[in-house]
């Protein structure tokens, strides 16, 4: 049994990210700041027969300015994101993996589906050509938990290894259990996040049926509007997200820049429903009291908070009375806002660069906008930074995540100070 350190402070050296609207943390915050909208028609397959259209597509993403060529060919999508992500992390950081600390450096990243497209193309060759024609690398290009295994092979990461799949939450859990692993003294430092890549035909046509997407085909632009009256669905976004987290003596030790500090990880399910939240939001509302425990914060301190925000007609005006019933009056004080107004809905991936997110709008005293906020619901009342950004002082953040099956996530992050 390894013998634990006492409990670590733990902080965020270094940021990546893939995202429909930039592909590395300075264009992304760059997006984020503007109200830059990265939802467009479907380019990835012919989606006329479906009935949603529209998805946040990554473009101008080349694997190959991370991994060489034949690596690249033999990695879904959503690994080369999650290669990608970790890698820009690690240089952010300035964080050399070595074999001398190679072993006290771990990955965990989520994803909500893993390798789809693969799934789907050799299910294709299979039905048509026979099974001997399918690729012997269809097995570990399609489990979900080769981003974490490959970013691992990429980098000399020798530490825990993981990934959670918890939907829609799958990257909160990953940064939310990373944090716990260095916290406790599994790790000095962790690569974790989220990534997805199911703009799919086959994830279109399943959401689709469970009419949880968009159909605003016509006008994509407007397609992802959280907490606006005439929302009608999210909109599939793909990319990855990833932050090194490390133990503040092990960041202080080799002279890093922190971002912030990692204060607060709640986690709960509602038990509820296979997609839909409870009623009342009951899940939600213990994952964002338990994170806000953890990290001895009190209510009326927190500052802003990044919402999981689907622009599903359930989703949003239920987070809003989770976080009215634990903020109470204060919930009225503070800035919400849903970045996935920009990006679409990443599934696994949203947690990810939602993290990042709230990262960086600390960083810059900024608040990221809700664009396409046009005619706010009734029922969501709080105040979500409509259509522009806006300067604010943002010394305790909070980032949502809820997925099917009911699984809740709130990560905490404040201000760091020595």
């Amino acid at each position: 049994m390894q013998n634990l350190q006492p409990i670590s402070r733990v902080v965020i050296t270094g940021l990546g990210a893939i995202t429909p609207i930039g592909n590395n943390i300075n264009d992304y915050w760059q997006g984020l700041a503007s109200g830059k909208n990265g939802i467009d028609t479907v380019t990835r397959f012919d989606a006329s027969g479906h009935d949603c259209r529209v998805a946040g597509e990554v473009k101008g993403f080349d694997p190959q300015e991370y991994v060489d060529r034949k690596d690249a060919k033999r990695m879904d999508r959503f690994a080369q994101f999650g290669v990608a992500a970790s890698m820009q992390a690690l240089k952010d950081a300035n964080l050399e993996i070595s074999p001398v600390n190679a072993a006290q450096i771990g990955v965990l990243i989520g994803t909500g589906i893993g390798g789809l497209q693969v799934l789907e193309d050799q299910h294709e060759i299979l039905m048509t050509k026979g099974p001997k024609r399918c690729s012997p690398f269809m097995i570990p290009m399609m489990i979900a938990n080769m981003a974490a295994g490959l970013t691992a092979i990429h980098t000399g990461a020798q530490g825990p290894n993981s990934c959670t799949v918890t939907a829609c939450a799958a990257g909160s859990n990953a940064i939310g259990d990373a944090f716990r692993m260095v916290q406790r003294g599994y790790a000095q430092a962790m690569i974790c996040g989220g990534t997805e890549a199911a703009v799919t035909p086959l994830s279109f046509a399943g959401f689709a049926s469970a009419r949880a997407m968009s159909r605003r085909n016509d006008d994509p632009t407007h397609a992802s509007r959280p907490f606006d009256r005439d929302r009608d669905g999210f909109v599939l976004g793909e990319g990855a997200g990833i932050m090194i987290l490390e133990s503040l003596d092990h960041a202080k030790a080799r002279g890093a820049r922190i971002y912030a500090e990692i204060v607060g990880y709640g986690a709960t399910c509602d038990a509820y429903h296979m997609t839909g939240m409870s009623p009342e939001g009951e899940g939600a509302i213990r994952a964002i009291s338990l994170a806000l425990k953890d990290g001895n914060i009190t209510p009326d301190l927190v500052d802003y908070i990044n919402a999981h925000g689907t622009s599903t007609p359930v989703n949003d005006p239920t987070e809003t009375k989770a976080i009215k019933k634990v903020l109470g009056e204060h919930a009225h004080k503070i800035v919400v806002s849903s970045t996935k107004s920009m990006t679409g809905h990443l599934l696994g991936g949203s947690g990810g660069i939602e993290a990042v997110a709230t990262i960086l709008a600390m960083q810059n005293n900024c608040a990221p906008p809700t664009i396409n906020l046009e005619n706010p619901d009734p029922e969501c009342d709080l105040d979500y930074v409509a259509n522009q950004a806006r300067q604010v002082k943002i010394d305790v953040a909070a980032s949502n995540s809820f997925g099917f099956g009911g699984h809740n996530v709130t990560l905490v992050f404040k201000r760091y100070q020595d």
